[in-house]
């Protein structure tokens, strides 16, 4: 009996098999049809690979990918290209003013911005970047006395005390070893602990930054890889760590809404942050208006971890195309430390300040230039929410991923494009960062663009000021070394390994 059971379940799989086979194949055909219909006129591949399209070339080599995006946008003279990723379809925006459309329709019935493909899930809903309108205007409005001359003068403070810190660990590394340190990682965890500094100051305890440091590398790790959201892959770890990472800095905003409400001064960025929400709230409510919205302690961790990232990765990647345009270009080196030394000297006892910072007006072109020429958020990722006419003759289907190149416009417009020219953004004569302001992108454009791109700037002109006045550098180059790869913010291939020895007699203290 048990035998002819069994039998019976074969010929029934024998008998289910064609239909199987036909719902997949019809699945696939219709998957084909859809993404042919969407890409219409745009150039892209005419075939795509069932669900992964082309995900595993996108993701064992991103660089190589998002060229042939390009290639294929420029080749065509649509400056659109499209293709297909995990399911979803995608538009590559090359061309700039067709970016500026995108990132001046930025609601609910145009574009969302969501900084990853699968940004909302990976970032949690308590996020700047996925706010619209009049609540997004307001929340920026509150958000600017963060980024006042006076605040930005806390922060520099802050800033050099910990720039100079790490300096002292790398050249003590380099005259013991005597070998040349790539620096994207010693960068990166600068930076880290400069922004959980100047973000949240001693909020952070020491034991909560140690597993901050590991929440982060566990993030940055996910936002890499497949986003397989299962037990025991790197997407649902980085998923688990942005969550105790919002935990722990919305911890941080109830600690400092406390101190400022006992009068205490502002010595870091929540606390300029809380000490205008509580005015706000307590004029609120004295007039007997609704409660201020957004001032719930976990959002703030949310808010905060937004800034965390745009400042993180996008500064390591500055820092490390800066130590290597100036190892590469040893004239504009040469200007920049003279022009430093004109205003400040490590025997001095005291940092740069924001008036000598302000000073340093070729060191600013310097930054600004770094940040054209290899801008580190390569892609500012959209979706459509419903179809946007975004040319006459192409209209952006609803649900499609949108991906505007500020790298592409970083070479479009500018004299010489490929070169390393600071002189386009200090002389007057060129005043390239007028002329050419709408392909200058790396900051976004519109109602998100970044709110605190002055703090960045500030961040990388100090660290050029003090690292090439206290030690003496040269770049370990290689083949290929100064080929962009992702990680996830664009970096020279090699991490730029460097040769460092002491070239101040007196190390800064103060």
């Amino acid at each position: 009996m048990a035998e002819l059971l069994r039998a019976a379940d074969f010929f029934d799989l024998r008998a289910a098999a064609p239909f199987v086979a036909a719902a997949v194949a019809l699945y696939f055909l219709a998957e084909q049809l859809s993404y042919l219909r969407k890409k219409g006129p745009l150039p892209g591949p005419s075939l795509v690979v069932p669900f992964l399209g082309s995900a595993v070339r996108m993701i064992r080599d991103p660089t190589g990918f998002w060229d042939v995006q390009a290639a294929r946008a420029r080749e065509s003279g649509a400056g659109l290209a499209a293709d297909f990723l995990f399911g979803r379809f995608i538009v590559f925006i090359r061309d700039s003013e067709l970016s500026h459309r995108v990132f001046a329709n930025v609601r609910p019935d145009a574009f969302h911005l969501i900084g990853h493909p699968f940004g909302k899930k990976l970032f949690g809903d308590h996020n700047l970047i996925y706010m619209f309108g009049e609540d997004h205007k307001d929340l920026r409005r509150r958000i600017t006395p963060n980024f006042t001359p006076r605040a930005l003068s806390t922060y520099a403070a802050i800033q050099q005390r910990v720039i100079l810190a790490h300096l002292r660990r790398w050249l003590d590394q380099s005259a013991a070893t005597g070998e040349a340190m790539p620096i994207r990682v010693p960068c990166r965890d600068m930076n880290l602990e400069t922004s959980q500094t100047v973000f949240v100051g001693s909020y952070l305890t020491e034991k909560a930054r140690e597993r901050f440091a590991k929440d982060y590398a566990l993030f940055n790790l996910g936002l890499m890889t497949v986003p397989v959201d299962l037990p025991g892959f790197a997407f649902r770890r980085a998923r688990l760590a942005v969550a105790r990472l919002v935990r722990t800095l919305g911890e941080c905003a109830r600690k400092s809404k406390a101190r400022m409400r006992a009068g205490g001064e502002p010595e870091c960025l929540v606390d300029y942050w809380m000490q205008e929400t509580l005015r706000e709230m307590d004029e609120a409510a004295a007039a007997g208006r609704p409660p201020l919205a957004h001032t719930d302690d976990e959002e703030f961790g949310g808010f905060l971890f937004d800034f965390l990232f745009a400042a993180q990765d996008a500064s390591t990647s500055s820092l490390c195309w800066a130590v290597s345009a100036l190892d590469s270009h040893p004239d504009v080196l040469a200007r920049v430390r003279a022009e430093v030394a004109t205003v400040w000297s490590p025997e001095s006892g005291k940092p740069i300040t924001a008036e000598k910072i302000q000073a340093m007006k070729y060191t600013q072109a310097v930054a600004r230039e770094v940040v054209r020429y290899r801008p580190p958020a390569t892609l500012v990722t959209h979706v459509a929410g419903e179809p946007f006419q975004l040319t006459e003759w192409y209209t952006v289907p609803k649900g499609a991923i949108v991906f505007p190149s500020v790298y592409e416009s970083s070479f479009q417009g500018f004299t010489s494009p490929d070169a390393f020219d600071p002189e386009r953004f200090f002389s007057e004569a060129r005043r390239e960062d007028v002329a050419c302001k709408r392909n200058f992108l790396a900051f976004g454009a519109g109602a998100h663009q970044c709110v605190g791109q002055r703090y960045a700037l500030n961040h990388l002109v100090l660290f050029l000021a003090l690292f090439v006045t206290v030690a003496d550098f040269r770049r370990d180059r290689t083949a290929g070394c100064d080929e962009p790869v992702y990680m996830p913010t664009i970096v020279p291939r090699d991490g730029c390994a460097v040769y460092m020895e002491q070239r101040c007699d007196t190390f800064p203290s103060f």
